[in-house]
């Protein structure tokens, strides 16, 4: 399993490492450090409704879109926190500034951004675990880092529905690391919680989610089920990890083009767009997808250059490769469940 979550992690942020985001570190440099985040600072808010952040970005394309914020999503982002170098800490320094500049421009950016149609997006910074962590052999320090990153995000949770939330309909959202930790708090706030009805769904990408792992909370079967849950990890078709050969399709998977759990197949004309590199160039019908044994198979994306990336592990394209997809079915999920429970 340690072997599982190292590789996970690395095909996303060693992917998304560039000295681009050097250029960006002056903007959150402080004079004065913390050892551990104050949430009413707006600055531990990689994304936050009341400052301007990437989250709030809109593909040109898109501009002209009806928008409005009827509901919160609470985003966790993915391991940034990747150094090759020696390094001081197995938890980033929540005053990093390079680590929070590519957080930022990168997951804030080209992942959060999917969901600001129709919410409000929180996305605490928190002192995420070292990539490394994820190759230890010593299982308690495994934990220790993963417990420290977690803390933060439920002080940051808390923070939030004390504050801000006012019983606001709320959609969990996180990918890699991220979901590591937004799997936890779903156990501990909304399976067979008070906060239960006010889940709109949670998207738990790219992390393996094994199907018992909720009594109460079940997965999504279409494109309109509420208060229910969401994942899948992509993958060119065919592709195995040997890592994931032992699975016996157990994981949770959705398919992102039709929202279906069994292995019905979406052609790529259903794929209604992707984000990759240019954030402002949104490419149609790149991919199909089908559900394989709880992964979920793509065919080789179609967009330009493309035949130079030859990887099979689809990991940081979860939720860029359907961008357009995931952005409709929010708001599909979010009609369904004012019909349900509405407004007073």
């Amino acid at each position: 399993m340690k072997q599982v979550l190292f590789i996970i992690i690395t095909s996303l942020t060693v992917s998304s490492c560039a000295d681009k985001y050097g250029t960006y570190k002056p903007q959150y440099t402080r004079t004065t450090t913390q050892t551990q985040p104050d949430y009413s600072d707006l600055y531990y808010w990689a994304s936050h409704p009341q400052k301007w952040d990437p989250a709030d970005s809109i593909p040109k394309s898109l501009l002209n879109e009806m928008r409005d914020s009827v509901v919160d999503v609470f985003f966790l982002h993915p391991t940034a926190y990747t150094s090759k170098r020696k390094f001081k800490e197995w938890n980033v320094e929540i005053d990093d500034a390079y680590n929070n500049a590519k957080t930022d421009y990168s997951s804030i950016l080209y992942q959060a951004s999917v969901f600001n149609q129709h919410a409000r997006i929180f996305a605490p910074r928190f002192r995420e675990a070292h990539i490394k962590t994820f190759f230890l052999k010593d299982s308690a320090l495994i934990q220790k880092n993963l417990e420290l990153a977690y803390q933060d995000i439920k002080a940051a949770f808390e923070y939030y529905l004390k504050n801000w939330n006012h019983n606001r309909p709320i959609i969990i959202a996180s990918h890699s690391q991220g979901s590591v930790h937004a799997e936890r708090l779903l156990k501990e706030f909304f399976e067979d919680k008070a906060l239960a009805d006010q889940l709109v769904t949670a998207y738990v990408l790219g992390w393996p989610m094994p199907k018992q792992s909720f009594s109460v909370l079940k997965p999504c079967f279409d494109s309109t089920d509420i208060n229910c849950l969401c994942s899948w990890r992509t993958y060119r078709k065919g592709f195995k990890p040997k890592y994931m050969r032992n699975e016996t399709s157990n994981s949770l998977a959705t398919n992102p083009l039709n929202w279906k759990t069994d292995e019905t197949y979406a052609g790529k004309n259903e794929n209604k767009g992707s984000v990759l590199l240019k954030f402002n160039k949104v490419y149609t019908k790149t991919t199909d997808a089908q559900i394989n044994n709880g992964l979920l198979w793509v065919k080789k994306p179609k967009f330009p250059w493309s035949f130079i990336y030859a990887t099979r592990n689809y990991h940081i394209g979860d939720i860029n490769l359907f961008y357009i997809n995931i952005r409709e079915n929010v708001e599909q999920r979010i009609d369904a469940y004012f019909k349900k429970y509405p407004v007073k």
